[in-house]
């Protein structure tokens, strides 16, 4: 059985969603991460990095998720939704903070 044919806009839109949605759901992740740890009080650059080192590798899962999905809008709203509200709770947890 053979896969039906993908078009260019198709294959464009995948690579936006991998890499600006990914971008945009791994820096939430990272942001909020980072607060979270620090407020249950791991040093700031100790929580920096593993927020980082764990960061990348979700960055990883999320571009291989964005062409392996059956759709593309679940991808975008997981991606950037995501990470809005990821980076949202950021925020709220480093106001908490000060």
């Amino acid at each position: 059985m053979a896969a039906p044919p993908v078009s260019r806009l198709n294959i464009a839109v995948r690579i936006g969603a991998a890499v600006l949605g990914g971008y945009a759901f791994t820096w939430g992740f990272i942001a909020l991460s980072v607060a979270l740890l620090f407020a249950a009080r791991m040093e700031f650059h100790d929580a920096e990095t593993l927020a980082t080192i764990v960061g990348l590798l979700l960055f990883v899962a999320a571009f291989l998720w964005a062409f392996a999905a059956r759709s593309v809008a679940i991808v975008w709203t997981v991606l950037a939704g995501g990470g809005a509200l990821m980076a949202g709770a950021a925020t709220l947890v480093q106001r908490a903070l000060t």
